[in-house]
């Protein structure tokens, strides 16, 4: 199973890690690929990732897809504000939407970044 990386990058990270990626393709190593989502800075990283949604990430952990009205049951929260924080989550790459629901295809989430004074990196 798979971890999905989360990590902040600037444009210049996100090119490299392409190349990168598209090298291993050639060369018939894609499997090596890990999968990352990258955010521009900690604040927009925090706003996407908010506890509340990330209580929804931690719900679909190894369960397959659900329905949004089974997730707000399961966290007892207001369906609507669920479906708001899903469709933040499905736009920012976080999640998927399928035919059987929304998912988290992944086992878990590695965060990696560092903090130094007066900012993120």
């Amino acid at each position: 199973m798979t971890t999905l990386t989360v990590r902040l990058s600037n444009f210049e990270d996100a090119e490299a890690r392409l190349l990168e990626a598209a090298e291993r393709a050639e060369s018939g190593r894609a499997s090596e690929a890990t999968p990352t989502l990258g955010f521009s800075s900690y604040e927009v990283m925090h706003r996407i990732l908010a506890p509340s949604r990330l209580e929804i990430v931690k719900t679909l952990v190894g369960t397959g897809p659900l329905s949004i009205r089974e997730v707000a049951r399961r966290l007892d929260r207001d369906v609507q504000a669920v479906h708001r924080d899903v469709m933040t989550l499905i736009n920012s790459g976080v999640i998927d939407r399928g035919e059987k629901g929304i998912e988290f295809p992944y086992d878990g989430i590695r965060f990696e970044f560092d903090i130094k004074a007066g900012k993120a990196a």
